[in-house]
């Protein structure tokens, strides 16, 4: 047993244990930010990771280079990488551009969905309905995101899908950062009636619905500076 206000020893990995990935380590990271668990402003110690995580600095060090990459993670010089903090400008930013791309997108989809690429946008439907339905408030986020994304594969342009997924980690991001107590930043039924719209080919309704969605979800933000505190990495990833 530990002594009275010794720390308890960290758990080591079995010998047959297999070693995680870089990419584990960073759906780990990007997991803990989505779930709340990592707030904007945390600081991602590599060192600290690297003992977390019994890896290499190498492995941390490239899964938090994808953060960077995405948005998600700011590299500050000769301090290190934080979550990234995006400004309220910078949010209302993201949804101006999200409005300008995806109105215009859902009119193409509208046009040009297949029956079984509509089928597959009502499966999502049923794993978001899941999500609302179980414990974790927060799950929905991503999934809500994913919908997105979805629309844009949908479309066929591969560039979009790319912009898309940049642009929904930054949302999700600021989500977590602005979220408004109380409010629920995508009403239940947004998506199922984007779908119908699209079903029935109506391209006009469908690019009003998204707008409608789109200007619900940053409205229901609360914009101002966020309070900020020191994060227990171990605690987290524990």
């Amino acid at each position: 047993m530990a002594q009275d206000g010794a720390s308890p020893r960290k758990p080591r990995a079995k010998k047959n244990e297999r070693p995680l990935s870089s990419d584990e380590i960073h759906q780990r990271i990007l997991a803990a930010i989505m779930e709340h668990k990592l707030p904007p402003g945390t600081q991602l110690v590599e060192e600290r990771l690297a003992r977390i995580f019994n890896v290499s600095r190498t492995k941390v060090r490239e899964a938090i280079g994808r953060l960077v990459h995405d948005q998600i993670a700011t590299n500050i010089p000769n301090r290190g990488a934080f979550v990234s903090s995006p400004t309220a400008q910078e949010a209302r930013d993201v949804f101006f551009a999200r409005r300008l791309i995806e109105t215009t997108l859902v009119r193409s989809v509208a046009l040009t969905a297949t029956a079984k690429q509509i089928q597959q946008l009502r499966k999502h439907l049923e794993r978001e309905t899941a999500a609302r339905m179980g414990s974790n408030p927060l799950a929905i986020i991503p999934l809500s995101g994913e919908f997105h994304i979805l629309l844009a594969e949908i479309s066929g342009n591969s560039f979009l899908v790319r912009t898309l997924r940049e642009l929904e980690s930054l949302t999700a991001l600021i989500i977590i950062l602005y979220d408004a107590p109380d409010e629920h930043h995508c009403p239940y039924d947004d998506h199922p009636k984007l779908v119908d719209a699209i079903e029935a080919r109506n391209a006009d309704l469908a690019a009003e619905l998204m707008q409608h969605h789109l200007e619900h979800v940053e409205h229901s933000l609360k914009l101002e500076p966020p309070e900020s505190g020191e994060v227990d990495l171990e605690r987290v990833f524990a």
